[in-house]
């Protein structure tokens, strides 16, 4: 068993009826209720992890700096964590100093266009 396989107890309060619901259902496929719980937060941790606004959060949260990448990990997997560090470099990087584009023109000799019509080269004497 894996360190993030490592169960651990938790306690929490629950509406009597949706126990009662939660027992029935157990009894029905004969496991208990842990098992029912434990399998009903997994989908819907990955079911919340696949939503496209709960990623947009995620990755807001990360930029601004409020989590950190390994929560981003945690929450969206490691490969989605790898592409926001990435994205965040590009962003907390500096732009290059680039003068301004001039007028210039940037082809040597003659150039050919192209009739967007029927895709030929166009007649330059027309």
């Amino acid at each position: 068993m894996s360190a993030s396989d490592d169960r651990r107890r938790v306690h929490f309060q629950s509406p009597a009826y949706l126990l009662e619901r939660l027992d029935a259902v157990a009894d029905l496929f004969e496991t208990d209720r842990t098992d029912l719980l434990v399998d009903a937060i997994s989908e819907y941790l990955e079911e919340t992890a696949a939503d496209d606004s709960f990623q947009d959060l995620v990755a807001r949260k990360y930029y601004d700096d409020q989590i950190d990448a390994e929560t981003v990990s945690e929450l969206l997997g490691p490969e989605t964590a790898q592409r926001l560090r990435l994205l965040k470099a590009d962003l907390d990087r500096e732009p290059f100093d680039l003068d301004a584009p001039d007028d210039a023109d940037i082809y040597e000799g003659e150039t050919d266009t192209v009739d967007a019509e029927n895709g030929s080269e166009a007649d330059p004497d027309r």
